[in-house]
């Protein structure tokens, strides 16, 4: 039975505040919800329909935390989703941990984006590309707010990201830094590049004049019509694909 108790922590969970102060966060939507059961994040709650359960039973049996029986309309009150009539997971946080880079590894870095759609988008995008590992600014919209999870659809389980001083960790890993900015080299022009660092830059600003020093090349995108830029999401995915056929991947 779903009680006021449970229902009152699921909501405070849209907020921020309460998000770091209880260290969880949720997942919507059958798809994602399963996939988040087949990642390494601890699943600690799942509010699911009795269609949802009866279509994942096999799933559910190995499944150790607490299942709640409850209707779609209960789903749509506490969650997020407008529809839902599958389920919603509540998840544990993962520790902010920094990693180092791997020989020939693409990285992708994020200077202060901070739309939670874009940043979902670009966690969406990189698993696309089987980029892996991802960097973000402090500054940068918070990985767990459900705008990102619901954009990611699903790509969250699947990267590995921390969040830091982006000089700091561009200066330790001594890496090519590849920066976006609209008078780079053309992206179609570029030599085959190493792997590195790719890094954006703020929706309305882009890349922050202190991260531009550590910039070894600067790339652009060239354009053919008279738009004054691209969405920060849409300009990630042409680099990265750029990139992936440059390097042969």
């Amino acid at each position: 039975m779903l009680s006021k108790n449970t229902v009152k922590f699921i909501k405070s969970l849209h907020q921020k505040k309460y998000r770091s102060d209880s260290r969880m966060f949720f997942v919507e939507g059958e798809k994602s919800v399963l996939e988040v059961l087949d990642s390494d994040f601890s699943v600690e709650m799942i509010l699911g329909t009795a269609s949802f359960e009866k279509r994942n039973s096999q799933v559910l049996t190995s499944f150790s935390g607490d299942f709640i029986s409850v209707t779609q309309n209960q789903l749509e009150q506490v969650g997020h989703y407008q529809s839902n009539d599958a389920a919603l997971a509540v998840v544990k946080m993962k520790e902010n941990k920094a990693f180092e880079p791997g020989e020939d590894q693409l990285i992708l870095a994020l200077d202060e984006v901070r739309d939670p759609g874009n940043l979902g988008t670009i966690i969406r995008v990189a698993d696309w590309y089987g980029i892996r590992r991802l960097v973000f600014s402090q500054q940068t919209a918070e990985f767990y707010n459900p705008k990102v999870i619901q954009a990611s659809m699903g790509s969250f389980t699947r990267v590995e990201f921390f969040y830091g001083d982006l000089g700091e960790v561009l200066e330790r890993w001594k890496l090519p830094v590849y920066g976006a900015f609209l008078d780079g080299e053309n992206i179609h022009r570029l030599d085959k590049p190493a792997s590195g660092v790719i890094l954006m830059g703020n929706e309305a600003n882009g890349i922050s004049s202190e991260l531009a020093k550590k910039v070894s090349q600067k790339v652009t995108i060239p354009g053919f019509g008279r738009a004054e830029s691209l969405n920060v999401a849409i300009a990630t995915a042409i680099i990265c694909d750029n990139f992936k056929r440059l390097m042969g991947s």
